[in-house]
């Protein structure tokens, strides 16, 4: 059983690969544990690497075509079964693997009749094609296709610009560049009372760009990267005065109290809006448009404020009334 190949280690977390399998060029699956850990800390990390094995993650694909004598997207060619839409689709859907940066060149350029598939790609030598044999277009008669296509690196999922009238005849394609495909996470609990300790299984599956094993290393690396500068970050004492290496964020009225004794110099870029008397619906609303400081409550108009999505009247009202009885501040009626 897994609890006994882990038990015997209580304080050197472990990790290994307990299955491994590939149900396809496109699909690969994983499943890894990790072990043994406090009770608590297997979400925490199963979280975190989701997030990350999901929305860091970077993978390569095919952003543009370009082809000529093409009225529109919707449009359809003499003597291929599929419309220009269609073929855009299965270009999409096109899984390659690179590790370099920036937009590279490749082609398709074939003479029917002909069932054309990835395989007759010309590409680069840094950009490997996952599955040759996925369909792009079927020619039903002998005439001649050439795209040109771009190849790019990124990350997430972007929509193409829908304003592109595309009267070179070049058409964007939704990037979808997310190598995992699906990953989830469980526990398993083991031990009593203070000793309760958990194992961690994650399950990883890719579209075969990547090992589950290699997702599961660059998404780690990715999540440490974002981590690294608050290893780094020197104390700032930002205006506040320290009391045992650490200060606390009082609320509206003690920040009033001191600027008025000029007991401390504030910035106003450390005032947070959380500190006040507003509502958390209010709070919330000006979070959404951007204002968390009082700094950046300063550069709204009353007009601003009015104009929010969700924040009432009687709202602006509480926060202009806050302003004035905590700091004297009366923001402009117009917009600057």
């Amino acid at each position: 059983m897994v609890q006994e190949e882990v038990a015997g280690s209580t304080r050197t977390l472990q990790w290994k690969c307990v299955e491994s399998r590939v149900d396809s060029a496109r699909l690969c699956y994983g499943r890894f544990i990790l072990s043994p850990l406090m009770k608590g800390q297997a979400d925490t990390i199963g979280i975190a690497m989701r997030r990350a094995l999901l929305g860091e993650m970077e993978g390569t694909c095919i952003t543009c075509a370009t082809s000529d004598n093409v009225l529109h997207e919707y449009s359809t060619i003499a003597g291929i079964e599929e419309s220009v839409h269609e073929i855009l689709i299965n270009l999409k859907e096109i899984v390659l693997r690179s590790n370099l940066y920036g937009v590279r060149d490749a082609s398709i350029c074939v003479r029917g009749p002909k069932y054309i598939t990835a395989q007759d790609i010309i590409s680069p030598p840094s950009v490997q094609i996952v599955d040759t044999t996925q369909h792009i277009a079927n020619l039903t008669e002998p005439i001649d296709l050439c795209i040109e296509l771009q190849i790019n690196r990124d990350r997430g999922y972007h929509m193409k610009s829908s304003t592109n009238d595309s009267h070179d005849g070049s058409y964007p394609i939704d990037i979808a560049s997310m190598p995992v495909r699906n990953t989830n996470h469980s526990i398993h609990s083991y031990g009593n009372g203070n000793k309760k300790q958990e194992i961690l299984f994650l399950e990883i599956w890719t579209n075969g760009s990547l090992t589950p094993k290699e997702a599961l290393y660059e998404a780690s690396r990715n999540l440490i990267d974002l981590l690294i500068p608050f290893l780094h970050a020197e104390e700032e004492n930002m205006g506040f005065e320290e009391n045992e290496n650490r200060w606390d964020l009082p609320p509206f009225q003690d920040i009033f109290t001191n600027l008025k004794k000029n007991k401390k110099g504030i910035p106003l870029t450390c005032i947070f809006i959380d500190q006040s008397e507003l509502s958390s619906r209010t709070y919330n609303c000006l979070k959404r448009s951007n204002i968390h400081t009082l700094l950046d409550l300063l550069n709204h108009s009353q007009e601003d404020l009015t104009k929010m999505k969700y924040l009432s009247i009687e709202d602006v009202k509480k926060i202009l009334g806050t302003l004035q009885n905590n700091f004297a501040i009366n923001l402009p009626k117009e917009e600057f």
